[in-house]
């Protein structure tokens, strides 16, 4: 059995429309739920063995925040394979990895994380900026996870429920 954590990245700015999309930081908003996701992996002991994170900006300082917030001091990857990613490039990012970790924390971007916590699951659960998704999946290896696979929704937090 395998731990996948979806985590959306926190709300991001448009104060500058010039900016490119790949390099828009994080707003207070975002600022303030990066890290208090971060703790709730601590309270709940959801440490991710393994944590790859889309290299746009705004997923770089949510990664930041929730390591700084968590104590999480495994390895992380950044990578630009997941900005923007279907539900099958992030099925195919994940199934790259390596057997050992137990508990994988991804941090990307709509749609793609919708999609595919509703492939894996059959249901569709929304996620706003920063929620974070707990599935479990009925694999061994992360190579295990074919598009046939169905895991279970354990549970959704949404920042705004955390006060």
């Amino acid at each position: 059995m395998k731990t996948l954590l979806l985590l959306r990245h926190a709300k991001s700015s448009w104060k500058d429309s010039e900016i490119d999309d790949h390099d828009r930081p994080l707003n207070n908003r975002g600022k303030r739920d990066a890290p208090r996701m971060g703790q709730l992996l601590k309270d709940e002991q959801l440490f991710p063995d393994y944590l790859i994170t889309s290299s746009a900006k705004r997923c770089r300082k949510t990664a930041e925040h929730v390591i700084h917030a968590s104590g999480y001091r495994g390895e992380t990857r950044i990578t630009g394979e997941i900005y923007e990613a279907d539900a099958e490039k992030l099925r195919e990012s994940l199934a790259a990895l390596p057997a050992e970790p137990a508990r994988v924390l991804l941090i990307g971007h709509n749609p793609g994380l919708e999609e595919f916590v509703e492939r894996l699951t059959g249901a569709y659960t929304p996620l706003t900026t920063a929620a974070l998704a707990q599935l479990e999946l009925p694999i061994d290896r992360w190579r295990d996870l074919t598009a046939g696979v169905r895991g279970t929704l354990v549970r959704v937090w949404q920042p705004r429920e955390l006060d």
